[in-house]
């Protein structure tokens, strides 16, 4: 399967994923709300150009604001993260590219710690940054920290199940040089 076949059924995938189960779930509570979508930015291949990982993740948070019906929300989340994305991983690859031979970040390429600390610091500038638009306001502090922990907590134990669960078939770069 090619990779741009790949990418687009995760993205169909992550989409209803978030808008036919996770958004149909009953709130746990009103600090809780569980968010899978922006795994598919995350998961996109290291060679993706800056641009395109800009209009992609524009494209996917429209989408997803589209379904949801909230203007622009998601889509400034997403393009947050699209443009965070290359710097964190830069910062958390290794330097010896003879040891970095893969083709999209996971826990394999970058090892677990790395690519935990990856995934943690674009949950929370995705989270935070949407409570933030969401709220458009820091009325009350303590709630807008505890909404953002929260999502950002109950997402991250859902990437994890999902990178436990969904087996990705990794392939190697294949020029290194």
């Amino acid at each position: 399967m090619s990779d741009l076949l790949r990418n687009i059924l995760r993205f169909a995938f992550f989409i209803l994923i978030q808008v036919y189960v996770l958004n149909k779930i009953p709130h746990l509570h009103r600090f809780i709300t569980p968010y899978i979508y922006y795994l598919f930015i995350l998961w996109l291949p290291f060679s993706v150009s800056r641009q395109w990982l800009l209009v992609i993740g524009f494209l996917t948070g429209l989408i997803l604001d589209y379904f949801m019906m909230t203007p622009g929300l998601h889509a400034a989340a997403c393009l947050l993260i699209a443009y965070v994305r290359p710097f964190i991983i830069n910062i958390l690859a290794p330097k010896d590219t003879s040891e970095f031979n893969y083709r999209e970040p996971s826990p394999k390429a970058l090892q677990w710690t790395p690519y935990a600390v990856y995934v943690f610091i674009l949950t929370l500038l995705h989270h935070g940054y949407m409570v933030f638009l969401e709220w458009l306001s820091f009325g009350n502090f303590l709630d807008f920290l505890i909404k953002v922990i929260a999502t950002t907590g109950i997402s991250m134990l859902l990437v994890f199940t999902a990178e436990l669960l969904v087996p990705r078939k990794l392939k190697f770069r294949t020029n290194t040089a």
